[in-house]
């Protein structure tokens, strides 16, 4: 995965999911793999609003740091309002909590190669969840 600069955001890796709207990819991207064949490829590139969303401005929140302790640092996660948040900053005894997923606002770049395709078995059509 890749922003729209070509800046690589995750390394290659192999993902396993279950197809078939199970919410385990982006929707977007398992559209365009529907009826894709092992040794096929795709390159996909998604706007904001088919991936992460829009960058929300109103998600940001600044509180007192005191409020969630002396461990508080950049890059932590709270939860608060049925919502995570993630801890942007620390100046001035205050702290800023995103509730914008990292990568909102942020055209994504996809580049896919089918390895494998096979049906669920009875027990993962049971329990829902994706193969090992």
């Amino acid at each position: 995965m890749h922003d729209a600069q070509g800046v690589q955001l995750q390394p290659a890796s192999d993902v396993t999911y279950r197809h078939g709207g199970h919410g385990e990819l982006l929707e977007a991207l398992e559209r365009a793999l529907e009826g894709k064949a092992p040794g096929e490829s795709i390159r996909l590139q998604l706007e904001p609003e088919q991936a992460f969303g829009e960058y929300d401005e109103t998600l940001l929140r600044v509180e007192l740091a005191e409020r969630y302790g002396v461990c508080v640092a950049v890059g932590m996660e709270v939860e608060e309002d049925s919502r995570f948040y993630t801890v942007t900053d620390i100046a001035d005894g205050k702290v800023v909590l995103d509730g914008n997923h990292p990568l909102a606002g942020m055209a994504l770049r996809f580049s896919v190669e089918v390895i494998a395709v096979r049906s669920a078995s009875p027990e993962e059509i049971r329990h829902g969840v994706a193969p090992a």
